[in-house]
């Protein structure tokens, strides 16, 4: 029989699991037990998980993208794969993939900050196109002259005059990634796994519209609420508060010498 306090567990690492659409295994539940005060084994959530039948998203295969077209344009891969210890807005990266809407194939462009896997600006659209890109560009989120670089694989997509006149414009620099490596600009492929994985698989689009709010919504929660390892588990928002308080401590410092 089960008692009052294992039910209790139980009910909360459902909830968990329920509030994280169904992505979140043993390791983020159990870090999201401990932001409640609640210290439990991932053995014994891994017990519960498997009583409940709560299988995470991540246990399926996962989807590849493939990039069909190459920039042949002269321009270095300055980023050179230093993805981590990134400043605010530094590094910019983005890549398209793709999402079955009604039937038909259709397109994603997302922007993401290297500094707290933060996605910056997004769309949806029927083309694999530059203005896809461009659209990206016009739904961010923050003043795109605080954009230092933006880096992306040597898709056609992004070499068009209408990016062009947005780098230009806006005083942002360029990198690109050297010709058949995706590694290169691996932190925003692994965005795409992601994005397959926790928000289109399993899903039916009717609409790009559909499409459209769906994401927002999703966008959302990637950055507000879903916890990431690699910001030693903290939302990118979080990540980002804890870093202006850090840089406003030192600044308060420096004053007071």
């Amino acid at each position: 029989m089960t008692s009052k306090e294992e039910a209790k567990l139980e009910n909360l690492v459902i909830k968990i699991f329920r509030e994280s659409r169904n992505n979140y295994g043993t390791r983020k539940i159990k870090k999201q037990l401990e932001r409640k005060g609640t210290k439990v084994s991932r053995r014994r959530i891994g017990r519960i998980m498997k009583k409940y039948a709560l299988i995470s998203n991540y246990t399926k295969a996962r989807y590849r993208v493939h990039n069909i077209g190459c920039n042949e344009e002269n321009i270095t891969n300055t980023v050179n794969r230093e993805f981590n210890n990134r400043g605010k807005l530094e590094v910019v990266v983005s890549d398209l993939t793709y999402v079955r809407v009604n039937g038909r194939w259709a397109y994603i462009c997302v922007l993401q900050d290297l500094y707290n896997k933060e996605i910056i600006g997004y769309s949806v659209g029927k083309n694999k196109t530059a203005e896809l890109v461009y659209k990206a560009f016009l739904n961010c989120r923050y003043p795109l002259t605080e954009i230092k670089i933006f880096h992306t694989d040597r898709g056609n997509e992004f070499k068009n005059k209408l990016i062009d006149e947005v780098i230009d414009t806006f005083g942002i620099g360029r990198s690109l990634s050297n010709k058949g490596c995706p590694y290169d600009n691996a932190v925003v492929e692994s965005l795409y796994n992601v994005l397959k994985t926790e928000f289109i698989k399993g899903k039916v689009f009717s609409s790009l519209e559909q499409l459209h709010i769906e994401l927002a919504d999703y966008v959302n929660w990637y950055n507000n609420h879903r916890l990431h390892g690699s910001l030693n588990y903290l939302t990118p928002i979080e990540y980002k508060r804890e870093g202006n308080k850090v840089n406003r401590y030192v600044y308060q410092d420096v004053v007071n010498l």
